[in-house]
């Protein structure tokens, strides 16, 4: 599992907040990803262009 951290502010969430990435797939070379935050309360689905613009990778656990 990896830790990512906000670049900025993004869909609702402030900069800074911190989200396991839970689940990566692709179908026909289109990356998408799920990504939960820290206390688990809350998931979004995101593409490949929207992760590397607003996150960073913190660790892999």
């Amino acid at each position: 599992m990896k830790l990512y951290k906000l670049k900025k502010q993004f869909n609702g969430y402030k900069k800074g907040t911190q989200f396991y990435l839970i689940a990566e797939s692709e179908f026909i070379g289109v990356k998408e990803f799920v990504m939960r935050t820290e206390d688990l309360t809350s998931r979004i689905s995101l593409n490949e262009s929207e992760l590397l613009k607003n996150f960073t990778l913190i660790k892999n656990l």
